[in-house]
């Protein structure tokens, strides 16, 4: 098992920060927020981000991320695919294996069916613009009530539909609580499609009022 610093834990800092501290802490590597990146690479390119992770000794793992990918209208469509392909670029560059997409809120009167069915089209067609970067996607789902995709069982059942050898999922712990997942829906999921785990933990509240600042270090909270 290898130990990561979550730049979207981090957020007054910025990436190259992230990096150091990173490096200086004893992680192996870094998931690297994608607000971060951007301002990142207008100020210093590839090149210096390679010389930041290469200086801490880590490297970077995932991005995190795109986000609402599915359901949009046509021309919020055209720019997702834009920043994903940006992002693949960014990632095969750096030797970053895994981009994190996450899927919308929910539009009123849509079916679970019609989430699924839409979430394996976007997957598919993001698998094949990722494949000759080298690239892997991890669906995330977020334990919010007003997203379209809340709890592993449903994600791992999309990942299964999408069956595309670089689809996987991401598994966080507080998402997993807030959004009601069973513990016994992990042995349900391969674990090879695990691409990433976000370990953290969470105030105790009611679960529909859960959000991201009630969040805490493992073993602080519930």
């Amino acid at each position: 098992m290898e130990l990561g610093l979550n730049g979207a834990t981090t957020l007054k800092a910025d990436l190259a920060t992230d990096i150091a501290v990173a490096g200086r802490a004893g992680f192996d590597f870094v998931e690297i927020w994608a607000a971060k990146l951007m301002g990142y690479l207008e100020r210093g390119g590839l090149p210096a981000l390679r010389r930041d992770l290469k200086r801490a000794g880590v490297k970077a793992s995932t991005l995190n991320s795109v986000e609402r990918v599915i359901f949009n209208d046509p021309s919020g469509h055209i720019r997702m695919q834009e920043d994903f392909r940006r992002f693949c670029r960014v990632a095969e560059a750096i030797g970053c294996e895994t981009l994190i997409v996450v899927p919308s809120p929910r539009p009123k009167g849509v079916s679970l069916a019609g989430i699924e069915r839409e979430s394996v089209r976007v997957l598919r067609e993001l698998s094949g613009i990722a494949r000759p970067y080298g690239v892997r996607l991890a669906y995330e789902f977020l334990g919010f009530a007003d997203c379209t995709v809340n709890t592993l069982g449903q994600c791992a059942a999309i990942v299964d539909k999408v069956s595309r050898p670089n689809v996987g999922l991401v598994l966080d712990t507080f998402h997993f609580f807030a959004g009601g997942s069973r513990l016994d829906s992990i042995r349900q999921v391969d674990p090879r499609k695990i691409f990433m785990v976000h370990i953290n933990d969470v105030e105790r509240a009611p679960r529909r009022k859960m959000n991201d600042a009630l969040r805490l270090f493992p073993g602080k909270g519930i």
